[in-house]
This record gives C-alpha cells, structure tokens and sequence, in this order.
C-alpha cells in the first residue's frame, strides 16, 4: 500500500513549532517511502480561525520546502481539502447519521445549563471538565423526530461503551488501553452542523487514504475514540505514530511566552528557515548516525520514525543558535550579503563598503540580528576603556601602546596604497624595523580604531574599510586617551 500522510493545521495563528514538527515527520514519512504528502486545512472551528491564517500555513510549508502532492490548489481526486468546503457538501452529516443508524451515535438536545450542571472537577487540579451521563440516549425515536422538528438546537454524540477496555497501538508507545469508563461521548457534530476535530479527522483520513496519522501525544487519549469510530464504520485503521512533548528548557510546555515558539518568532529572530527545520527535526528524532547538521534531503534519506522518542524533548535555545551560525557560515556569499544587508544597513549610515563588512561577519553570527553588535564601532566610534590596551599575551601595556601609535602614525600619514594587504606588508615591515612582534603594532591599531574587545576583523580590514581619513582620526583618538591615563 503506497504510504499517504497529511498535515492539517487548523488557521489560528502562526504555525507553532509542535506543529511544524508534525508537518516535517508526516513529510520524512512519506518521502522516505516515496508516498504522497497531503495539506489539509481545517477550519470547523469558526470562533478561532485568524484571517490570514491560510497564507501563514502556505508560507512556512514554502520557506521550509515541504512540498505537498495534495492540497487546495492541487486536486488529487479526493477533495476538497478545506474542511468548511467539505461541510458544505454534507460529508460529515452523511457519516454522523450512519453511526446513528447503527447506535453507534446519537442525538443530544442538552442545553447548555444542564451541561454546565455535570461539570467536575479532576482530582488534585482546579480543572473542570464535563462527563456527560448518555442522557439523552434514552430517548424513543418519536421523542427525537419531535425535537428535531421542533427546530431544537441538538448535537450528535458519539456512543461509546462505559464497561470494559479498548486498546489500541502506537508505533512509537506500543499498545495502550484504556478502561472504556475513560471514554466519554464525545461530540462528532457540534450545534452549528459543523464536524469537531476528531470526528473530521477520521472521516477525512479515511477518505484520503491516509496511512500514517502523524501527530502530538497530546491525541494519545483520544485515539481510542477514534478507534471505535473506525470498527463502527467498519474501516481500515491507520498507523499511528504520536510524536513526543516539546519543552522549553525548564522542562515546561513550549508557550507563546517564550517567545520562540513558533516558525516566525523564529524567522523574526533571523534565523534560517532550513536552520529552523533542521533543529526542529530533532526534538524526538536522532539518525543513527548521530549526526547534527543535515539537510532537508538528507533528513529525507535518514529518517526512520521508528527511532523517535517517547521522553519529552527539550527545545535548546542555545543549540538551535549554535546550528544557525553553522548554516550561516555554510551560505554562499551573495545569498548572505542579500539577507544580512538589512541589518547592516540599520547600522551603517556611512559611506563604505558594505560587503566587506558583511564577509567579516559571516563567520562570527548565530543569527542576523547578532550583526549590530560586530559592526556598530563602524559607524561610530565607541568610548572605551584604555586598559584594553593593556594585552599580556601580546606583551603590550598602556606605554607601550602609545609609544607604538606615536610612531606609526607619521608612517601611516604617507601611505598612498590603503588595502589590507599593502597596510599589512607595512605593519610587518614595520614590526621588525622596530624589533617588535607583528602584534605589539596590531593590537594597539585595532584597539585604537574599533574601541572593541572583540571585532570582526584585524586591524588592516578594520582599517581598510574605515579608510585612511577615519582610521588616522580614531589613532589620534586612542593616543590622546592612552595620554590622559598614563
């Protein structure tokens, strides 16, 4: 049987990290296996749906090079793949009245404050939750026919049974049961004649063809459920493979409060999106080669979701960076000058050359963002301590410093050829002219015309970027700052 996954976000937002997960196992899956990767959007939750929603979804699945085989704008024969468009032609209700036919299902004219009257509260929690008692199960077909004609508000419940267990097989957790006393009638069709998730999962699922059901362990209760839908119908029941909790660091359910929970908190930050996915698929997955760095093709080729985990996995902030700066460092140049210019160009108002600067930084950020604080002395020349000057493994002191500023900047005055690598054959010629090592003369010039511990270059590509005018202008700068403090 050719394998045929899908992902089916529901247009509420931006696509959360737990989500685009899901998108890329139910992908590796399917590529793995050379099936067919299928997008359903669905929208039975009214009250939720965002506008522009849809857009985000198609977005993120385009930046992360998931490409489906099946969707709204790609007809495989078995559409629409807009749930509200699938309502529309009456799938749902055909399905939810043949489990009524069958007893499988019935329908309940509940109101709301008899509802609100079977809530409880869980055990050791303040959470409430309603277990309804079948009420309206025993109504005589007569009584139904009334109400219904009547125009009374109903939903249809699925009926499961209250005695005995159901079990059912997770690829990745095994078999589970469940005592059916867990199991409470759930609503297939809500007041609005709308499908709820579950019950639109299954019939959409089967419908599709859907071999592989690739989703959060968040389901994992309600998969009995679906279960019984699927032995009512008398179908096939898929492969389930419920993929592991993701947490922030502090062990807790990744929240829109860290701030880095969805795709584009992600993309906002400056990271890259195969950066992104790369990460991503190893929050509950690991080749058996061990290896980090991997390519949208390679995750393709290694990926054997019998291998993910059961325990939760912890979204490491400091990881995710540490891969982005490898992918950075990995990008073409011009592709990166074109990403990184933005933010060069926040900072640099001057006239210089930007894609110099911009290839002295390529090797040093984690992330776009990072590039502000490598490049900002450009600009403008920061205050800075003179003890900077001050370098043991250099052998350079305050003193000495100054003496070596004093000495080199006459030399710098007549100095026509201001490229690296003429300022650097000068500096080395220099060094040994004055029997001193190459960075008794560097430190102090990088110090003097960057005011930075750390910088993105030496101080011959500082300076050859800065030119000649600024760079003597900031080493008159720093020598009068060194002579103020000696």
């Amino acid at each position: 049987m050719k394998v045929r996954t899908r992902f089916a976000p529901s247009p509420t937002g931006r696509m959360h990290v737990g989500n685009l997960r899901t998108a890329l196992y139910a992908y590796l899956i399917t590529r793995h296996a050379g099936g067919d990767f299928i997008l359903r959007i669905e929208d039975t939750d009214q009250e939720r749906e965002m506008a522009g929603a849809v857009d985000i979804i198609n977005r993120t699945l385009s930046m992360t090079g998931l490409e489906y085989d099946e969707g709204p704008d790609k007809d495989g024969g078995v559409g629409p793949y807009v749930q509200s468009e699938r309502v529309r032609s009456g799938i749902y209700m055909k399905y939810a009245k043949e489990l009524v036919a069958k007893g499988e299902a019935y329908y309940c004219f509940c109101t709301p404050e008899r509802l609100a009257g079977l809530r409880t509260k869980v055990e050791g929690s303040d959470k409430e939750i309603t277990v309804y008692d079948k009420h309206c199960l025993s109504l005589s077909e007569e009584e139904i026919r009334e109400k219904l004609e009547s125009g009374i508000p109903y939903v249809i419940r699925q009926n499961n049974p209250t005695e005995g267990t159901t079990t059912f097989h997770d690829d990745i957790y095994g078999d589970i049961t469940v005592d059916n006393s867990e199991l409470d009638d759930m609503i297939l069709i809500k007041s609005d004649g709308f499908p709820t998730y579950n019950f639109a999962n299954v019939v959409d699922d089967h419908l599709m063809g859907i071999t592989h059901v690739v989703r959060g362990n968040e389901y994992l209760s309600s998969s009995p459920k679906y279960n019984r839908l699927y032995e009512a119908f008398g179908w096939d029941i898929p492969e389930y493979i419920h993929c592991p909790l993701i947490t922030d660091e502090e062990h807790k359910k990744l929240s829109k409060r860290s701030g880095h929970s969805s795709f584009e908190d992600l993309t906002d930050q400056g990271f890259l999106p195969e950066a992104v996915v790369n990460f991503v698929a190893l929050l509950g997955w690991s080749p058996e080669d061990d290896s980090e760095i991997m390519s949208l093709g390679e995750l393709t080729e290694k990926f054997d979701y019998h291998r993910m985990s059961k325990s939760p996995a912890v979204f490491d902030y400091g990881k995710l960076k540490w891969m982005n700066g490898e992918y950075i460092k990995k990008m073409d140049f011009d592709d990166f000058f074109e990403k990184a210019l933005p933010y060069i160009k926040d900072v640099i108002k001057r006239d210089l050359d930007l894609k110099k600067i911009a290839k002295m930084v390529q090797s040093r950020i984690e992330v776009f963002p990072d590039i502000k604080d490598h490049i900002d002395f450009f600009e403008v020349l920061p205050e800075y301590d003179p003890e900077m000057y001050v370098h043991k493994k250099m052998k350079t002191t305050k003193e000495s410093s100054l003496e070596a500023l004093e000495k080199i900047e006459p030399v710098l005055n007549e100095q026509e050829d201001w490229s690296n690598d003429a300022l650097y054959d000068l500096f080395r010629s220099f060094a040994e002219k004055e029997g001193l090592k190459n960075g008794q003369i560097l430190w102090p010039l990088r110090t003097a015309v960057s005011g930075k511990q750390m910088t993105p270059g030496g101080a011959t590509e500082l300076m050859e970027v800065l030119g000649k005018e600024e760079s003597i202008a900031r080493i008159k700068t720093g020598m009068e700052l060194l002579r103020k403090s000696i």
